[in-house]
C-alpha cells in the first residue's frame, strides 16, 4: 500500500472513530438502542468526512508540523509534552471532517464534552487542550477548499 493510500485510510479509519464517539454521546440520549444506532451513523459520516481531511492534509505530515512546533504556541503550558499534546491535536484532526463547514466555536460545546473520552493519557485538562484543538483545525481549514473559517482564526 504506498504512503498516499495509508494515509487516505488512516483519515477514514480515525474520522470513523470520532463520529462513532459522538454518535454514541450524542444517541444514548435515546437509550441503549440509540446509542448503538447513533454510534453507526456517527462512524459513517466520520469516515467519509476524515477521507475528505486525508485528501487535503496528509496525517503524517500533520502529526510531524505539530509534534515540531507544539512548544511555540503561545499556549504551550511549561512542563507538558509531546504525549500530552498528540491527543488534543489528534482529536482536532479527527473531529473536523465531522463538523466540516461549521467554525470552531460553533461546537466547542460539543468537543469539551467528548474530550475526556477521547484524550488517552494526555494530562490536559479541556482548557489545555482547547487551544490545540483549535490549531489543528485551523491548520486543516487553510488547506480545505470552502471552509467556514477562512479568515486564519
Amino acid at each position: 500500500m504506498n504512503d498516499i493510500k495509508k494515509d487516505h485510510s488512516i483519515g477514514e479509519g480515525t474520522g470513523a472513530v470520532a463520529g462513532a464517539v459522538t454518535g454514541a454521546v450524542v444517541g444514548s440520549v435515546a437509550g441503549p438502542i440509540g446509542t448503538v444506532v447513533g454510534a453507526i451513523a456517527g462512524g459513517a459520516l466520520g469516515a467519509k468526512g476524515g477521507g475528505a481531511v486525508a485528501e487535503a492534509i496528509n496525517p503524517t505530515e500533520y502529526t510531524n508540523h505539530f509534534e515540531q512546533n507544539y512548544k511555540s504556541s503561545p499556549n504551550y503550558v511549561s512542563g507538558k509534552e509531546w504525549g500530552d499534546y498528540q491527543p488534543a491535536y489528534k482529536y482536532g484532526y479527527d473531529t473536523y471532517g465531522q463538523y466540516q463547514g461549521k467554525k470552531f466555536e460553533d461546537v466547542q460545546d460539543s468537543l469539551e464534552r467528548n474530550w475526556d473520552a477521547t484524550r488517552g493519557q494526555s494530562r490536559l485538562a479541556w482548557g489545555e487542550a482547547k487551544s490545540a484543538v483549535r490549531d489543528g483545525w485551523h491548520h486543516i481549514e487553510r488547506a480545505m477548499p470552502g471552509d467556514a473559517d477562512r479568515d486564519g482564526r
